[in-house]
């Protein structure tokens, strides 16, 4: 199968396989008004297999924070006239909203469910939200 390259946009690429779904949504994709691929279980050398998700759209109009929480190992790439002027560096986002939930059935945010999950990175080190 053949992918055709993107002219502007991103290529998020080396994504655990099956994930590409989950991160599509994640990063409210259907929400654009862009082209979107999704290439999944695709060959890869590093992995045997790999995600992909090729959106052409300005890569400001992404919150690309939350890759970082979800996997390190992603890797992002700016395209700019179909040539890769910027690889992106994913670091834990100091905060996330609505990715994961409170597991707590008590929590305000389980039974007001209009409000929004708001996580706070409390260590850094150890990876652990609050």
């Amino acid at each position: 199968m053949t992918i055709d390259s993107i002219k502007n946009g991103i290529v998020i690429d080396h994504i655990k396989p099956g994930k590409g779904m989950y991160l599509y949504e994640v990063l409210g994709l259907e929400k654009l008004d862009c082209s979107v691929a999704i290439i999944k279980n695709g060959v890869s050398q590093k992995m045997g297999k790999k995600d992909i998700l090729k959106v052409e759209c300005d890569v400001n109009m992404l919150d690309l924070d939350v890759l970082g929480f979800i996997d390190h190992n992603i890797t992002v790439n700016v395209i700019k006239s179909g040539d890769i002027v910027e690889k992106k560096e994913l670091k834990l986002p100091k905060q996330i909203k609505n990715v994961i939930r409170c597991k707590n059935p008590r929590c305000i945010t389980s039974i007001e469910q209009e409000l929004p999950q708001i996580f706070v990175l409390a260590d850094p080190n150890k990876e652990v939200y609050r």
